[in-house]
């Protein structure tokens, strides 16, 4: 569809700055680091104020994935485009969580972050990583792959499983497509629902700016932004590994697909800021739907594409993971051998899937690594638990930025990509509800 703009339409006027969400959501995250900081009791009393954010957020994103998946399978008709693009976007994450997991190695064996730390295992304390390594024992192949099958249809709704609603959703909207006409008056009612879900996504992100306060302060109220500096070798090494993965291979490929990183990001401005105060890139799932279907994707390859990526495209998470570990061996003056690392990678490459876009998920599926390579002791992991959470904001961003790529480069690849409203949301211009095609997300 072509977006043709009558040179005689009245611009809407620009709103002051202060009631843009990603303005609001940067100023209650300095906000947060500075009570956190002067008062880090007040912060971490104000730990239930993010905690209820996100929750309020998870309450949207099942029935959003769902209504997303079906009303777009539906809608194509094609069944076979609907495997064709599950095929194209696993081979786009399986290749590019392995580079994440390579690039990681490589910068871990160059920068040596944790050489020379000389810390003998035997002393750390390990009572606070024991729920992780617990929960790490849980998570095994065979326990991944039979949990996305739901216990009952409407269970994959109140458990909240990613995968199982998608699962479901992808199911529902083939079963529909294969009924033809009958199903139109069904279809027909997701849209409209689609729709108000949407709203009520809307609604909820007003309340980001304060879940985004409470969330960031009680970050520095419990951990203090002194605590970088114990291990800001490791820590400024994983954001520079992070910042220069998205810059240059996230950048080259989206160069590649005829767009710039850079603007991207600037369109995802508000919802960037809200995983960084919150530490949580599913907080800002409903909002990526939304917006990469309004910038042109088509809402078939969202669905499928978004909920997927947020499983099995973890770039983020594939970087700290490799860097993490190499980390604590080198600290322990545990030598790996090259196979040795090579194993670390290949346990770290299944590990890794099924890690959910929330915080500590990282930390788990690091724990669950390191459980089945023993050259690298899991007790090591204590010593980087007090900046974790500091690492959990940028594996969260960089993950969050990936999957935005990644729907980009599959609606392209499938030549579905509505090239004009794909530019103008570049250029920071959102189509009138008129020029939407028929069920899209209007803009706010």
């Amino acid at each position: 569809m072509t977006l043709d703009i009558p040179s005689t339409a009245t611009p809407p006027a620009a709103r002051p700055w202060y009631r843009h969400l990603y303005a609001q959501v940067l100023v209650a995250i300095i906000a947060g680091v500075l009570l956190g900081h002067f008062y880090p009791s007040t912060g971490e009393a104000l730990k239930p104020v993010g905690d209820a954010f996100i929750k309020l957020v998870k309450m949207v994103i099942a029935p959003v994935i769902f209504l997303t998946i079906v009303t777009g399978i539906a809608g194509m008709r094609d069944l076979a485009s609907v495997g064709r693009v599950a095929g194209k976007a696993f081979i786009y994450f399986f290749f590019f969580s392995t580079l994440a997991l390579i690039v990681g190695m490589i910068v871990a064996n160059v920068v040596q972050p944790g050489a020379g730390l000389n810390i003998d295992p035997a002393t750390l304390d390990t009572t606070k990583i024991a729920d992780y390594t617990a929960k790490a024992h849980d998570t095994t192949i065979t326990g991944f792959l039979t949990g996305i099958i739901p216990d009952t249809l409407l269970s994959a709704f109140t458990e909240g499983n990613i995968l199982q609603v998608l699962l479901v959703a992808i199911l529902f909207g083939i079963s529909l497509a294969m009924i033809g006409e009958r199903g139109e008056g069904v279809l027909n009612f997701f849209e409209d629902v689609s729709i108000a879900f949407f709203k009520l996504v809307s609604i909820v992100m007003k309340a980001a700016p304060i879940g985004a306060f409470g969330a960031m302060a009680f970050t520095i109220g419990k951990y203090g932004v002194g605590t970088l500096a114990n291990l800001a070798m490791l820590v400024g090494t994983f954001y520079l590994t992070a910042l220069l993965f998205v810059i240059v291979v996230l950048g080259v490929v989206a160069r590649l697909a005829g767009f710039s990183i850079f603007k991207l990001i600037s369109y995802l401005k508000a919802e960037l800021l809200l995983v960084l105060g919150t530490s949580s890139s599913e907080s800002a799932l409903p909002s990526l739907i939304e917006k990469m279907e309004r910038a042109g994707c088509p809402k078939s390859i969202v669905g499928l594409v978004v909920p997927t990526g947020y499983s099995f495209n973890l770039d983020g998470t594939n970087i700290y993971m490799t860097l993490a570990a190499l980390f604590i061996a080198q600290a322990c003056n545990v030598d790996l051998t090259i196979g040795q690392q090579l194993l670390l990678l290949g346990v770290a490459m299944l590990s890794s899937k099924g890690a959910a876009g929330v915080t500590g998920a990282g930390f788990i599926t690091l724990a669950a690594t390191l459980s089945i390579v023993p050259s690298v002791p899991v007790a090591g992991m204590a010593l980087i638990l007090g900046v974790d959470r500091f690492m959990s904001e940028c594996r969260s961003l960089t993950n969050f930025i990936g999957n935005a790529v990644a729907t980009v480069v599959v609606s392209r690849w499938e030549g579905a990509l509505d090239r004009d409203r794909f530019d103008a949301a570049m250029r920071g211009e959102m189509p009138r509800v008129d020029q939407l095609p028929a069920g899209a997300i209007p803009a706010e």
